[in-house]
């Protein structure tokens, strides 16, 4: 006979045990925190088709083997509570990442990062152009064979950084930036279609520095921002033989710098009212010598300067238990200071850059029985603008002294229970501003004036917007989007944009099967719409998006997992016109469709290996670089030229993956 003896639950043993089982998870999460796993991992993948498109960005443009190498190191010095971090990713890629940090808890720190960023055209340029890469540019005089050419760039980004804490109440942030950039970039030249490479090689420098200083009420930040941006390849020419012998000259991007004084901070009036302010000026020059090119008396470098302020200030207060308010006021003064030089008796028009804007924003909410709350706000913008001087038709557009927006805002949110949260908001703006003016009347039947300038034409708009999260059940989360907004641009002007719509509305879903298995999946879809009159023919303009996405994760054993992603997109551009027209542009339609698949294996307690495959379709109808006939587009100013712009229109990859994952404290 077997004696079973069972231990009866106690109130005072389930307190113990609960207490206890706190305890240990709170130790496991300061383990987590105080000693985390550092990993490095290593592998090879390859892919089987080029892909143009997807991999501009990625470094993995070509087909072919690539490196994978990771590293994520974490050391902590118990004693001095002193950390050593170490970040580093894509490795073995031009997309690579590295940062490292030595950070000495409540004291001080000093980060190091470098990052690459590559960005290559998508096409393919088949050219006799000589000479890309540099300063010099020929069209040769006999006919050659093509060449067959990819245009981009590098960007590596060296960046150093130091925070000092003084005391509870003072620290120091400094930060410095190094970026170059080198490579290429499709270019034109002159008033036809004549075909050049813009040769890239520059530098940009950027340093901040700024006091922080912080207590119960106060907080203030001040400090310094400078940023210098130098060209190191000089003016550049294209020669066009037999045309000509002469070299056309084009303009680089030339040296400036800008320097910016800055402070900021907020004042905690009471516990229920902060106040905010900001303020900066900012002196940018552009000084750069210019390559005299045979006017008599002509300037010797631009001598650009362009001045800005900056001032803003706002607060927030809880008025009542019930009713809070928000208002801001900012203004932002530009100042052109570039001088003017007149080479020439006739003067001609000149589009200074000064403006200034004065914004403000005034915003209430009230908290209403049941779960709602009601909020009502006005925004308004004021913006005074310098307009050209002097004549000449041929620069002749509308412009405008004073352009001023308002906008209108209300919104009204619920939590209905605890499982669903929902909101809705509706906004009116409307911009107007002074008469279009023109120094002559000759210039009222020019056809460019005539043009509804989009960016400061009369514009009423009309928009709502609808919010909405459910939880129909523990396991279940959704979230859903609605966003319209109609345009009307009205008829002051007899060309341009006169109306436009656009419409939005996305459904993300969220379903945990079990503790170990979970499924997500989210659509989206996009609409712009813009009706235009033209010099004799009017356009429908349209883009429209889906986007549609499905992922799974699953933890089939304590050894392994895996995952899903599924991604597909169609974006479609049409361009409608009028039906008097002989001929109509042809829809452009871009697809991509991109399958995911992962498996991570754990062989050991710091072991573990991980398995990839990708399968990547991307296809367009885009006629950008052809004629209407259907050929490619030819670049025919020269006999000599014939450049010519192809893209692949369908491009097929698969993806195959392996690394090992080494995971160390």
């Amino acid at each position: 006979m077997k004696t079973v003896q069972k231990f009866k639950l106690s109130a005072l043993s389930i307190c113990l045990g609960s207490a206890y089982g706190v305890a240990l998870a709170a130790d496991v999460n300061v383990d987590a925190l105080t000693k985390p796993d550092s990993s490095v991992s290593v592998g090879v993948g390859n892919w089987s088709g080029d892909r143009h498109q997807q991999g501009i960005y990625d470094g993995m443009r070509e087909k072919g083997a690539v490196g994978l190498m990771d590293a994520d190191i974490n050391k902590r010095d118990e004693e001095t509570g002193t950390w050593l971090k170490l970040n580093a990713s894509n490795l073995g890629l031009e997309s690579r990442e590295v940062k490292a940090e030595y950070l000495r808890q409540g004291d001080m720190g000093v980060t190091f990062e470098y990052s690459r960023t590559p960005s290559v055209n998508p096409n393919t340029f088949s050219t006799r152009l000589q000479g890309i890469g540099t300063t010099t540019e020929t069209i040769p005089s006999t006919v050659g064979t093509n060449g067959v050419i990819s245009l981009g760039t590098k960007r590596d980004l060296y960046g150093l950084g130091f925070t000092k804490r003084f005391n509870s109440e003072f620290d120091l942030v400094v930060s410095f930036k190094n970026e170059d950039k080198t490579g290429t970039r499709a270019w034109g030249a002159g008033s036809t279609p004549l075909f050049a490479v813009e040769p890239i090689n520059s530098t940009t420098r950027q340093l901040e520095t700024a006091l922080n200083y912080t207590t119960k009420k106060l907080q203030l930040s001040g400090g310094y921002y400078g940023s210098w941006y130098g060209n190191n390849m000089g003016t550049s020419s294209v020669t066009v033989y037999p045309a000509s012998t002469t070299p056309v000259f084009l303009s680089l991007p030339l040296d400036n710098q800008a320097h910016q004084a800055f402070v900021h901070g907020g004042y905690n009036f009471t516990s229920s009212t902060r106040g905010t302010f900001k303020a900066a000026y900012t002196h940018a020059t552009q000084n750069q010598g210019l390559a005299n090119q045979g006017w008599a008396s002509s300037p010797q470098s631009l001598n650009g300067a362009v001045n800005t302020t900056l001032l803003q200030a706002g607060l927030t207060s809880r008025l009542t238990k019930d009713f809070s308010v928000m208002t801001n006021l900012r203004y932002h003064n530009v100042d052109d200071a570039t001088p003017i030089s007149l080479l020439s008796s006739t003067p001609t028009n000149y589009m200074p850059w000064s403006y200034k804007t004065t914004t403000g924003k005034f915003e209430g909410t009230y908290r209403l029985p049941k779960g709602y709350s009601l909020t009502g706000g006005v925004d308004f913008s004021r913006q005074d603008r310098g307009i050209p001087t002097g004549f000449d038709a041929q620069r002749a557009v509308p412009y405008r002294y004073k352009v001023d927006e308002t906008t209108y805002r209300m919104q009204l949110r619920r939590a209905m229970s605890e499982t669903v949260n929902g909101a809705i908001a509706y906004l009116y703006s409307t911009r107007a501003g002074s008469s279009y003016g023109q120094t002559s009347t000759a210039l009222a039947t020019v056809y460019s004036n005539q043009i509804n300038p989009l960016n400061i034409a009369n514009r009423t708009r009309n928009k709502i917007r609808m919010t909405a999260d459910w939880t129909p059940a523990d396991a279940l989360t959704l979230q859903m989007t609605l966003e319209a907004a109609k345009d009307n641009y009205g008829f002051d002007r007899i060309y341009g944009v006169r109306d436009g719509s656009a419409l939005h509305y996305g459904l993300d879903a969220n379903y945990a099967m079990s503790e170990n298995w979970s499924l997500n999946s989210w659509y989206a879809y996009d609409r712009s719409h813009a009706n235009q009159l033209n010099f004799g023919m009017s356009d429908s303009l349209m883009e429209v998006d889906h986007s549609f996405g499905f992922g799974t994760r699953a933890n089939a054993s304590e050894r392994l997992k895996f995952g899903s992603d599924v991604v597909w997109t169609r974006g479609t551009s049409t361009y409608q016109q009028a039906a008097t027209q002989p001929s109509t542009l042809e829809p452009i339609t871009n697809i991509l469709f991109r399958a995911k698949i992962f498996s991570q294996y754990t062989l050991d307690k710091q072991s573990e290996v991980r398995f990839d495959f990708i399968h990547e379709r991307w296809k367009t109808n885009d006629w950008t670089w052809m004629f209407a006939n259907g050929s490619a587009f030819v670049y025919g100013t020269s006999p000599n030229d014939g450049t010519m712009v192809s893209t692949m229109p369908k491009q097929i990859s698969n993806y195959v993956g392996a690394r090992y994952i080494y995971r160390f404290q």
